[in-house]
């Protein structure tokens, strides 16, 4: 067993989320006089923090970033937090490298008071020792923070992070294992375009919840 810790992202790679993110983005735009009626072209929103997502798709300034923030919470806290589903098989894929003796822990860069509710809606926090998100602030939200944040709060040294793999389903993953220097495997089967995984420098590639499972059974 080459990785006995792995951080698991949230958002398309244990929760195929789009539905509710893509539909509080839109409704937070309406907000400021944009109706985008194709939510298909909202699921970049899926993954990265929602601020820099704001200011890098709609040009917003901070403020601007801010408010839209703040109005997709207003419909998000309500309504699309559980308009989300489990990838099929994932659940059994956790429970599988739990019982092999391997620690897992969520690093998502949503804020971590509805990572932790989404779990337990959907009766997989057992698999977890360990949850890490954003706070509501932003000020923790990128990958790399949050992972720094995994390590602080699991006492992680620096000797120990060979032990550590990052799984997640958007470059801003692959980028945040790289930048705390540990490897990572890319999941096409979430909202990374193609070849985005591998331009970022996944250190391995699965294409399906089995894929992964498979990889496991490997590494």
């Amino acid at each position: 067993m080459k990785y006995r810790d792995l951080l698991f992202d949230l958002d398309g790679t244990i929760m195929d989320s789009a539905e509710g993110i893509t539909k509080s983005v839109q409704y937070s735009l309406r907000k400021f006089g944009i109706d985008e009626e194709d939510l298909s072209k909202l699921t970049p929103f899926v993954g990265p923090p929602l601020l820099d997502s704001y200011e890098e798709f709609y040009g917003m300034d901070e403020k601007q970033a801010m408010q839209a923030v703040a109005y997709y919470r207003e419909r998000y806290e309500k309504t699309g937090l559980f308009e989300c589903s489990p990838y099929e098989g994932i659940a059994s894929l956790l429970e599988r490298l739990q019982k092999e003796g391997r620690r897992l822990i969520v690093a998502s860069s949503k804020p971590e008071v509805f990572v932790r509710r989404i779990l337990e809606h959907f009766d997989l926090e057992q698999y977890f020792s360990e949850i890490v998100g954003a706070t509501l602030d932003e000020r923790l939200a990128g990958k790399p923070g949050i992972i720094r944040e995994v390590f602080r709060r699991c006492q992680i040294s620096e000797e120990e992070k060979t032990h550590l793999v990052m799984i997640g389903d958007r470059r801003y993953d692959i980028e945040g294992a790289r930048s705390t220097r540990i490897d990572s495997i890319g999941v096409y089967y979430g909202f990374a375009e193609k070849g985005e995984l591998e331009k970022a420098g996944a250190t391995y590639i699965a294409y399906t919840v089995k894929d992964l499972g498979n990889l496991f059974e490997k590494i």
